[in-house]
């Protein structure tokens, strides 16, 4: 019965990959069904095997690498369809962009698919059913993701190890690997069930699962360890400083009148509850103040002043004229309670298309803009110092930069504090602000470090050093959440790839070592 669909060439390289790829969703937030990576990445090695084989005389179909770069595509697109779907409601808020919806359905998912494309078309010819082919299928998938995630601007979404998001312990290596070798093991991991397709005796089949299943074990008990130890620890010789998280569930709206902005500025202020005996960090969204630069909102500086005390700050995100560039930047700033900056981030990953416009010119001779309210892209920050406030030595990164582990990388060594400060409301009650929230999960355990999340309309929330949510409020959840956040100082934070290409060379040489024996 298998055979005979698997022999019919559209459903094995169309319409079987779409499947696949399209429930692969499931395995990432807020289903976390982590269980179906067990089957798919089995399920994809074995048919790409059963394709180079089908291909040389069922499909009849030469070359042969049409036949699996057509596989690579159709699995790449469900992929990416299914996971990526929800980018296109931030089109819905200008009628402008409705037309683009359809093709930004189809091109996105379409353009993305070319990473698993490329990488079972190179790949692919090399596999056969046995142990080798595993690390080589499984140090290729990995590969591709750390080449999505560097090059042209980088992408580093859904990578395969995000759908453990939901389990701490697993997660704790990260601190000693790094993203991306963690994700290499993860999905060598995942191919665990494929050991059951290799032409190999029984035994050294059990002895291979037998290893996975102790791999997997090992990491849960590791990160347990990692855990508990931290709790005994945590507290010693740590400072803590009390910040207070506010989400305010605005509506996404365009074109607001000053008189808005007034209103906006009251809600902040009463969710925010200032108690001027205490001294405390106020972390608002981005886009609370849509449309309006910073110079523009200080004649609001009486409202800052009567509600808020000397001992508080207040940071946010507002749009900053850099009159010398004649241009903004998409900016996080820290005012005291005159309204005056005492720190100032410029976002340095801009998102494409929603933040700036790539091949600019040409676009706007054709009516297109960005997405984001406005016309002319947003300037982009450079490389800065961190915020340093007393203590306190804050890691700033606005809204999707908490997808790049390179900003974590590359920040001071005596960061303890994350600060993301998001706008979700573009995604409305769609997957995406679960997915976009789950990887600050992962960035607080590689830098060890609190992060504090303010998001309007997504999730915001305090989460501690070991990727753990103390608290948080969902989306479409007004208030605030308060905590005496401890400033954990440590050098163990992961701050390079090098283990990650150790690996995957050490993958490379088992299977080019095997296969030179093997031809001898």
């Amino acid at each position: 019965m298998i055979e005979r669909y698997l022999n019919n060439r559209f459903f094995t390289l169309f319409i079987l990959p779409l499947f696949l790829g399209l429930i692969v969703v499931f395995s990432f937030q807020p289903f976390n069904y982590t269980f179906l990576n067990f089957l798919i990445l089995p399920i994809l090695f074995y048919l790409i095997v059963y394709i180079k084989k089908k291909s040389k005389s069922t499909y009849r179909v030469k070359p042969y690498k049409k036949n699996l770069f057509f596989f690579g595509t159709s699995f790449g697109f469900g992929f990416y369809l299914g996971s990526l779907h929800w980018i296109t409601h931030s089109l819905t808020f200008d009628e402008n962009f409705r037309i683009l919806i359809p093709f930004a359905l189809i091109l996105i998912p379409l353009f993305l698919s070319l990473f698993f494309s490329l990488t079972i078309l190179l790949v692919g010819p090399h596999l056969n059913l046995n142990f080798t082919s595993i690390f080589l299928f499984s140090g290729s998938l990995a590969l591709s993701d750390y080449i999505r995630s560097k090059i042209l601007t980088g992408f580093p979404w859904n990578l395969w190890s995000y759908s453990f998001s939901w389990a701490t312990e697993i997660l704790q290596v990260l601190t000693k690997l790094g993203l991306f070798a963690f994700n290499l093991l993860i999905i060598t991991i995942f191919m665990t069930p494929a050991f059951l397709f290799l032409k190999i005796d029984i035994f050294k089949k059990f002895i291979s699962i037998l290893i996975m299943i102790l791999g997997l074990f090992f990491l849960y008990i590791y990160g347990s360890h990692s855990i508990n130890q931290d709790l005994n620890i945590r507290n010693i010789d740590n400072k803590n400083f009390n910040i207070k998280v506010i989400s305010p569930d605005f509506k996404l709206k365009y074109d607001l009148s000053m008189d808005e902005i007034k209103k906006r500025l009251d809600s902040l202020i009463r969710y925010s509850e200032p108690n001027k005996k205490v001294k405390t960090l106020f972390i608002w969204p981005e886009g609370v103040f849509s449309g309006y630069s910073f110079d523009e909102i200080r004649i609001f500086k009486k409202s800052f002043f009567n509600n808020f005390g000397e001992d508080h700050l207040i940071v946010f995100g507002i749009n900053y004229l850099d009159k010398e560039k004649i241009g903004y930047y998409n900016s996080l700033v820290v005012v005291n309670n005159k309204l005056e900056i005492q720190n100032q981030y410029f976002k340095q990953k801009l998102v494409p298309f929603g933040e700036f416009l790539p091949f600019e010119n040409f676009l706007n001779k054709i009516g297109i803009k960005k997405i984001t309210e406005g016309y002319g892209s947003f300037l982009k920050g450079e490389n800065q110092e961190n915020i340093i406030i007393d203590e306190i030595n804050i890691l700033p990164l606005i809204c999707y930069e908490i997808i790049f582990p390179k900003l974590v990388q590359q920040s001071n060594r005596d960061t303890n504090l994350i600060i993301n400060i998001s706008e979700d409301a573009w995604f409305g009650d769609s997957i995406g602000p679960h997915q976009h929230f789950s990887k600050s999960i992962f960035r607080a355990i590689e830098q060890n470090s609190y992060l504090v999340r303010s998001a309007n309309r997504g999730f915001s929330a305090i989460i501690n050093n070991k990727g753990q949510i103390i608290n948080k409020l969902n989306p479409t959840e007004a208030g605030n959440i308060e905590l005496s956040v401890p400033l954990i100082k440590t050098e163990n934070k992961n701050k390079n790839d090098l283990i990650f290409f150790v690996l995957l060379i050490t993958y490379v040489f088992i299977f080019y070592f095997n296969k030179i024996n093997n031809d001898n």
